[in-house]
């Protein structure tokens, strides 16, 4: 498993770029985002790495942060998502609108991507909506993931005392941003109902 390349940016096309590693030309597919992201041609660049192998395949993909990585893994496991609605899905969303837009259920977002019907953007909300809590909703979402389980738990309290997704989600979004990585789940719901009161 190939987790990172890091070397010099030979060239870029539409969706792949190619990063040359001691030599050797590694072709890596890649969202229009992580194309923008990734610097100009000659200079030094490092992609976060997918390989994706198939009966008669193998690809790497790229992504500019390990939170857009993770984005991918978790779009690929929703049944109709394959690598290329993946990436057109984070060629459209960033990875903090994409957490928003599940946990708020909001399926017209998701469908604003190239190939993304109205069902299959229902399927993706629907099955990521217990997912999204591993990975973190708030503004420095795009490079880091949350402890798994305090942002999701978090949220689901405040949705247990009839906050509203969205509401929840920012709440929590702002209180994690607050507190910080190591806040507790009671310190972190207890923030949230502040931020969510006012």
């Amino acid at each position: 498993m190939i987790a990172h390349l890091k070397g010099r940016l030979e060239s870029t096309g539409i969706d792949h770029a190619v990063i040359d590693v001691g030599g050797v030309g590694y072709l890596v597919g890649a969202s229009s985002r992580t194309l923008a992201a990734i610097g100009p041609v000659g200079e030094a660049a490092t992609l976060f790495t997918e390989m994706l192998v198939g009966e008669d395949f193998i690809r790497l993909v790229g992504f500019a942060s390990a939170g857009e990585r993770d984005w991918f893994r978790l779009l690929t496991g929703v049944q109709g998502v394959g690598a290329r609605v993946a990436l057109a899905i984070l060629s459209a969303l960033e990875p903090n609108d994409l957490a928003r837009a599940v946990m708020a259920q909001d399926k017209a977002t998701v469908a604003r991507a190239n190939g993304v019907g109205p069902k299959l953007a229902e399927r993706i909300v629907r099955e990521l909506k217990d997912k999204v809590g591993g990975v973190a909703i708030g503004p420095a979402a795009a490079a880091q993931v949350v402890p798994a389980g305090a942002g999701a738990d978090a949220v689901s309290a405040l949705l247990n005392l009839g906050f509203r997704a969205p509401e929840a989600a920012a709440a929590v979004a702002a209180a994690e941003e607050e507190l910080g990585a190591g806040a507790t789940l009671d310190a972190l719901v207890r923030l949230a109902l502040r931020k969510a009161a006012k």
